[in-house]
């Protein structure tokens, strides 16, 4: 496995929660003296033949209690964001060495077979399956009649075909004659993890960089 590219440091992770933690309190504290001194100004400025209303005064206190309660709200939500993350990229390490399905249009020839997936947006009444080589020029077609919406396999016999190496694959599906949406995918093997991107990535042995998210099965 390598694990070069997994770069996960929970230390730096809980040095930047930290600062971030501070810093927002140190905000909120602030806000808090500011009103503070406001309100007493106020108190002590006011008219007193018509003084501030009792009210007013739970009011307003009221409200800076709200607002430095949701700097704290801010402040644990991010935190448990930045944990959750951490441990995602962790578990994610048990994927390197394993296949999984992603969108893509590439063909993988093994033993003279391809399996390929799909998926459809609606119900077709007609279904195209065209394998192009290298050079963009269709080596294969498939019709595949009605299909129903979802996720669609089909395994191909390339036993016979005369190449098999950088083949990648499209779909074309009407119903009615209108056009119905269809993506591609393709399976592939981790190599490798990576997390120095703002997004958690799959190093792919043939498509390289995946978000971790794009990831649709697990082989």
């Amino acid at each position: 496995m390598d694990f070069s590219n997994l770069n996960v440091n929970s230390s730096t992770g809980a040095t930047s929660n930290t600062a971030a933690s501070s810093a927002t309190g140190t905000s909120a504290q602030e806000t808090s003296d500011r009103f503070l001194k406001l309100l007493v100004a106020q108190l002590q400025n006011q008219d007193p033949m018509n003084p501030m209303d009792n009210a007013a005064v739970t009011t307003q206190m009221a409200q800076i209690q709200t607002v430095t309660g949701v700097s704290t709200l801010n402040t644990s939500i991010q935190g448990l964001a930045n944990q959750f993350g951490q441990m995602q990229a962790l578990q994610s390490v048990s994927l390197v060495g394993r296949s999984v399905t992603v969108p893509g249009n590439k063909v993988s020839v093994a033993d003279g077979k391809a399996t390929l997936n799909y998926e459809l947006s609606g119900p077709a009444d007609t279904v195209k399956l065209e394998i192009l080589n290298g050079a963009g020029a269709v080596v294969s077609t498939q019709d595949l009649g009605a299909q129903k919406s979802g996720a669609q396999t089909f395994n191909w016999d390339a036993s016979k075909a005369t190449e098999t190496a950088n083949l990648t694959f499209r779909v074309t599906a009407t119903k009615s004659g209108a056009a119905v949406a269809s993506t591609t995918m393709t399976r592939d093997v981790v190599n490798a993890v990576n997390t120095s991107g703002s997004k958690l990535q799959l190093e792919l042995k043939n498509s390289g960089l995946v978000d971790y998210d794009k990831v649709r099965s697990l082989g």
